[in-house]
């Protein structure tokens, strides 16, 4: 074992740094996610074939090719193409875009979980099917899919280790580089690991709590 204290001490402000990076990519990319997929998971219902055929394609595509593979592509393939783009920006959006096809199952399962007589009732009482979903059935749908999308948040946080191939000096990439310059395997690796647990718990925490205050019964 090539543990050293010394050595671990000093790399924990870099590493520091790198883990502030990680949370942002996580940050960003959880919420454009979010989005995607709440619109994903309305179109995943939809009554337009072309519209819904589309979600399932998209989700089809996204869970079957690792996000891996989709970040890059999109750092190395776009600029064959002539598009040139920023490693930040390849990385949100290959996270975004992959977390989104799983909100989007997540949110279309929320809501057929709902019993649809809720939505036939509010539509005999005259109201739009875009105001039945908005007052009724998403209200209903979120406390189902907060505990699933909480575990999506921590799946995602992890996955922010893949941008330390597109050169990003996330946590994963900073404890690499540490260990090359410093020849020592051991101590950044042991700080990267705290790091991520340091990020990972809380959201841990958070699914324990959420899974019990919105258990479905």
């Amino acid at each position: 074992m090539d543990f050293e204290l010394k050595l671990f001490l000093e790399t924990l402000p870099a590493l520091a740094k790198g883990a502030v990076v990680s949370a942002k990519l996580a940050a960003i990319a959880g919420v454009l996610g979010l989005v995607i997929g709440t619109f994903g998971g309305l179109a995943r219902i939809s009554t337009n074939p072309v519209i819904k055929g589309l979600a399932a394609g998209y989700v089809l595509f996204i869970r079957g090719v690792p996000l891996l593979m989709t970040m890059l592509f999109l750092y190395y393939g776009l600029p064959a193409l002539g598009v040139t783009v920023d490693a930040i920006v390849v990385a949100v959006a290959a996270l975004s875009i992959t977390s989104g096809a799983y909100t989007t199952e997540i949110v279309r399962a929320g809501i057929q979980s709902i019993d649809r007589g809720q939505l036939r009732a509010a539509r005999s009482l005259g109201m739009s099917y875009p105001l039945a979903m908005r007052r009724i059935v998403l209200p209903q749908a979120m406390r189902r899919v907060v505990p699933p999308l909480t575990n999506e948040a921590i799946t995602l946080l992890k996955n922010t280790a893949l941008v330390s191939v597109i050169a990003i000096s996330d946590l994963l990439r900073v404890g690499v580089e540490t260990m090359v310059w410093t020849a020592n395997t051991f101590s950044p690796f042991v700080g990267v690991a705290i790091f991520y647990l340091l990020l990972t718990v809380p959201l841990i925490g958070l699914n324990t709590y959420v899974e019990k205050r919105f258990r479905v019964t």
